[in-house]
């Protein structure tokens, strides 16, 4: 998937997340296990953890060293040095300890003892009816049975040689088939009770073992849930930390991606889905990261090593876990099938709906105007509503996954009761046994239940990264070439010429020509006028001396250099252009002007504003030139936006001013004064100006008259008032007889 090879580039913080998973999962299968010491060791058995005692008495060491067979007695024997009683200083020793290095072979040791400490205590106990009357279970009765010899004239036999090894022996196979189909670990626990009953006799304080052990089993438990928590922590700020790089990395891709884009790109994604791309997508993919790496790689790991722990614990109920998986399976499968097809075009509705938002908060005002308020909302709720009918199926179908993985888990459990206490009747497991099976059970099921969860936000997440790599992938139309040939421009001129040659462009294959066989030249200090009915390819000729398209017959030159040969920002910084429609980024009137260059002085910034005729609005605010700029200009009048605009450009210095209808929100005052001083201190730049009004453009040392893509007049006012059909439409249109004439004497 996609959003998979994301992680590419982060392949030492997956790893790092990858180790802190495996201490985790550890931990946490860890403390099922201490919960089953608790209950078995700690509770059950009192705190005494083997079948094999610390220290004993003299006769139990006698007794248990004699049931032994030959290799267990070595062992034992191996196991226990004697120590001085309480006794008068002649007498024997009467306790035996346990050495350091029976301590270090202990578990051999506990199998070695067992059989014979239980015979041992048996041999006891035989007098208490309490525990072999009646009430005694099947097992301790057993035991009891087999336990029916003397061991004091046993023992004295076997010392004085009446008796061999191999008749003990045989006595202990008779008591192993009295034992019958007793496990040999109920025969581990007899040995423990045994042992408790060999440190009660011995004079221990049993309380304190007991406490002992649950002291330092819960230090243990306190020890492991703390590393757990650490590790969780520390995956957590990692993975977080992981995904936002990444997403931030995906955000500047983007950016930088559609900050190439021509205007074809813009238009062919649309701004909406744009915004739509480099948030919600982003957003989208960020989480399911986060997710992937926190979830999805511990789902397995914990997986895993539940069914290790399973295995450990009880192989014969693992058919349990089986079938709750298959439950898990069929359930995910369906929420699947019907959840998947709507994930799908849910980020579609999202863009409609942005869609929708964007042009009604932007075209406010003539939705206001046309009184069209009613028809927005209708159109915004059909959208909206869309939306919310995707997200409310896929958000019911969701619902029904968390009951149904409760249903499974608690059944899992109801049947591992039932199940294991059968098992525990016979002596086949412990209770702690069956309370980490069930806890190892949740872990496995709570993991393929990760799984899910996560596979049903995947594609998603997989849509979402679809619609980002196809802005990451698209390839601008306008491309930089290889070897510039910028180092070609004039040095130190002050303008540059315009050369349109043979110049023919459309917007799309198989589309009309906007432009037909345009060839004009534009030169230094001069100004080149451009006007034309709506629709007549103006705009378009600042567009390709801008480079946003490419021609697609003939060549656009700047200072003799076809602009296709230059880089994008070699060719613009030597352009100063203004817009048809003004807009001005949120800031400062300072930095609004000053946008081409942070470090622009003041000096410059003013002359740029007073050339503009820009001073006195500014001057009249409180704050100056300090003065905040909205987002779009939008606190200050459609005048004043084109003066700050057309100042923006003048400030940058550039060779070749360019004028898209820039003049229209002017009055004619000010548009007067505006030409004048563009005249006085612009004079020796190339000037080209897109205009509508006549009044504008009746100075200009070049007028081009466009009509349908093509030039149908080229010369002065006066050169075109006589033979240009065309421009003297125009001009009748907008001045009177006396305004003609004295446009033309001028």
């Amino acid at each position: 998937m996609r959003i998979i090879r994301y992680l590419k580039n982060a392949k030492v913080a997956v790893l790092l997340i990858v180790l802190l998973l495996i201490v985790q999962a550890f931990a946490d299968l860890s403390l099922p296990r201490y919960t089953s010491d608790l209950v078995d060791i700690g509770i059950q058995q009192g705190g005494i953890e083997h079948a094999s005692p610390d220290q004993m008495s003299e006769e139990t060491y006698r007794y248990v060293c004699m049931l032994a067979d030959e290799a267990d007695e070595q062992t034992i024997r191996a196991a226990y040095a004697s120590a001085e009683g309480d006794t008068n200083a002649n007498a024997e020793p009467t306790r035996y300890v346990l050495t350091d290095d029976g301590a270090a072979n202990r578990d051999a040791l506990d199998a070695a003892i067992a059989l014979p400490m239980v015979l041992a205590h048996y041999q006891d106990i035989m007098g208490d009816s309490a525990a072999m009357g009646e009430g005694a279970s099947a097992a301790t009765g057993d035991m009891a049975q087999a336990a029916s010899f003397d061991l004091s004239q046993l023992y004295d036999a076997y010392e004085a040689g009446a008796i061999s090894k191999a008749d003990i022996t045989s006595y202990i196979e008779q008591a192993r088939e009295a034992f019958g189909s007793i496990d040999d670990s109920l025969i581990q626990q007899q040995a423990i009770s045994a042992t408790k009953a060999e440190y009660e006799a011995l004079g221990l304080d049993l309380g304190a073992i007991q406490l002992q052990y649950l002291g330092i089993l819960g230090a243990q438990m306190l020890g492991v849930s703390a590393l757990m928590m650490a590790a969780s922590i520390a995956v957590g700020f990692v993975a977080s930390r992981t995904a936002a790089k990444i997403a931030r990395t995906l955000r500047e891709r983007l950016f930088e991606k559609v900050i190439t884009f021509s205007d074809a790109e813009i238009q062919s994604f649309s701004a909406a889905s744009l915004i739509t791309r480099g948030t919600n997508d982003i957003q989208q993919i960020q989480m399911v990261l986060v997710m992937l790496l926190r979830m999805v790689l511990y789902a397995p790991i914990l997986a895993i090593g539940g069914i290790i722990m399973v295995s450990q614990t009880s192989l014969s109920m693992s058919w349990i876990i089986i079938v709750a998986v298959i439950a898990l399976g069929v359930v995910i499968a369906l929420l699947m099938a019907l959840a998947l097809p709507k994930f799908k075009i849910m980020q579609k509705l999202i863009d409609r709906v942005n869609l929708v938002s964007r042009e009604m908060l932007t075209g406010m005002s003539v939705i206001r105007a046309f009184d069209r308020q009613d028809f927005e909302e209708a159109r915004f709720d059909k959208a909206s509503t869309n939306l919310y009918k995707t997200q409310l199926f896929t958000n019911r179908v969701m619902t029904f996954m968390m009951p149904a993985m409760m249903l499974i888990m608690n059944g899992v459990s109801v049947l591992i009761v039932w199940v294991g206490g059968s098992y525990i009747d016979n002596g086949t497991i412990q209770t702690g046994d069956m309370i980490a099976f069930i806890t190892y059970s949740m872990v496995i099921v709570m993991s393929f239940l990760m799984i899910s969860m996560i596979a049903i936000m995947l594609p998603r997440a997989d849509v979402a990264a679809g619609r980002v790599d196809e802005v990451i992938a698209c390839e601008s139309s306008i491309l930089d070439p290889d070897h510039s040939e910028a180092a070609q421009l004039p040095a130190g001129a002050d303008g540059l010429a315009v050369d349109f040659d043979h110049v023919t462009f459309t917007y799309s294959q198989g589309s009309d020509p906007v432009l037909r066989d345009i060839s004009f030249t534009a030169m230094p200090g001069k100004t080149t006028a451009i006007i034309g009915s709506t629709g007549s390819g103006k705009s378009t000729i600042i567009k390709l001396i801008e480079r946003f398209y490419d021609v697609t017959t003939g060549t656009v030159r700047v200072g003799g250099v076809d602009v296709r040969n230059m880089k994008q920002h070699e060719l613009r910084r030597e352009l100063g252009y203004v817009p048809q429609k003004a807009f001005l980024f949120s800031g400062t009137i300072n930095s609004t002007i000053a946008y081409a260059d942070e470090s622009m002085s003041e000096e410059r910034v003013r002359q740029a504003a007073e050339i503009a005729q820009a001073t006195e609005f500014i001057d009249a605010k409180a704050d100056g030139f300090n003065s905040e700029i909205s987002q779009g200009g939008t606190n200050v009048s459609g005048g004043q936006r084109q003066r700050l605009s057309i100042a923006r450009a003048l400030a940058s210095n550039a060779r070749v001013l360019l004028f898209d209808d820039s003049f229209s929100a002017l009055d004619y005052a000010t548009d007067s004064k505006l030409r004048r001083a563009l005249a006085h201190h612009a004079a020796g730049k190339t000037i080209i100006v897109v205009a509508q009004r006549i009044a504008t453009v009746l100075t200009a040392d070049q007028i081009l008259v466009l009509e349908d893509g093509a030039i149908v007049g080229k010369g002065t006012h006066t050169e075109l008032l006589e033979t240009c059909p065309t421009y003297k439409e125009i001009a009748a249109s907008q001045l009177s007889e006396e305004e003609l004439k004295g446009g033309a004497a001028q």
